[in-house]
């Protein structure tokens, strides 16, 4: 019996055309769309944001915050590239966030750090 139900759950999944997801590990690479670069990912003691197509201003600011949601840093871009260092950063993933002058989000990422 259990050989059965067995069967017919392999029948119905293969039937759903369900397939292995055939991704690398790690992060993909940047979008074609994304304005901002940012360097070495994963990152160990430091992490370069840089704006390669010289967008954006002073006033555009990126905001990184750890997988919880919580602020850890802030900059503005004032220049073409931007160096932070991640000595006070623990191990994980953190997410950038570019935002303009009003606040809104005009690109975001996100980035590991191993130590």
């Amino acid at each position: 019996m259990r050989l059965f139900y067995l069967m017919l759950i392999m029948v119905f999944f293969s039937a759903a055309g369900l397939k292995a997801q055939s991704r690398a590990g790690g992060f993909p690479d940047i979008p074609s769309t994304s304005t901002v670069r940012f360097y070495p990912n994963p990152a160990s003691s430091y992490i370069t944001f840089e704006d390669i197509l010289k967008k954006y201003d002073k006033n555009y600011n990126i905001q990184l915050f750890n997988f919880l949601g919580k602020k850890v840093y802030e900059f503005n871009l004032g220049e073409q590239k931007n160096i932070v260092n991640l000595s006070d950063f623990f191990r994980g993933i953190y997410i950038f966030q570019l935002r303009d002058p009003t606040g809104k989000i005009v690109e975001s990422g996100k980035f590991q750090v191993n130590k």
